[in-house]
């Protein structure tokens, strides 16, 4: 079903199509320039250009035919900028409140320190897929199965290939000279 309520048929269907194009065929750059002025990045404009049309195709019935169409989507425009400048500033909010608390709350996020830090060092030699699929398991809590679904990859390809990078992190950590305990800690917690 097109815009507007109940069921069109599709002669309306069509007319309603054909008058769609013909006002992002005219009015289109219009609201572009009119999004770039008010927008820091492009692409932003991009969305709001395309966020109005989407609003008009679903409300063509409300738009007005003639002069008031641009008018009206000025309008539209104006609220999508208007919402997407409320949900730049929450995430900014969020994004502040985030970094005061990392900074304020040390004890909730300690900085590697002694094995910690070793662990993480031998991490780092195992390759990212392999290191994703560790933390996922033993960090995150996933089982081998949850963690293939994160990874894309099947379930006895994510237990192989957990089994070979808790070896191999055992080995590098025995080269650190880290106790033997870390690993096996990475082990029972995997085994879920």
């Amino acid at each position: 079903m097109g815009p507007g309520r109940g069921k069109k048929s599709a002669l309306d269907e069509e007319l309603a199509k054909v008058r769609f194009g013909r006002i992002y065929r005219e009015q289109g750059r219009a609201i572009l320039s009119y999004a770039l002025c008010r927008v820091d990045e492009p692409d932003d404009a991009a969305d709001v250009v395309a966020e109005t049309f989407l609003v008009a195709w679903r409300r063509l019935d409300e738009v007005p035919i003639g002069p008031g169409e641009r008018l009206w989507l000025y309008g539209v425009a104006r609220r999508v900028l208007a919402n997407l400048h409320r949900s730049a500033r929450c995430r900014t909010r969020l994004a502040e409140r985030l970094a005061d608390s990392l900074r304020s709350d040390p004890a909730i996020h300690p900085g590697p320190d002694g094995e910690t830090a070793e662990v993480l060092e031998a991490m780092r030699e195992l390759g990212e897929e392999n290191r994703e699929l560790l933390l996922l398991v033993s960090w995150e809590g996933l089982s081998p199965g949850e963690a293939a679904r994160v990874l894309g990859i099947s379930a006895l390809a994510a237990r192989s290939r957990l089994h070979r990078s808790r070896r191999r992190l055992r080995a590098l950590l025995a080269e650190r000279g880290v106790a033997a305990g870390v690993g096996s800690e990475l082990e029972r917690e995997g085994a879920r």
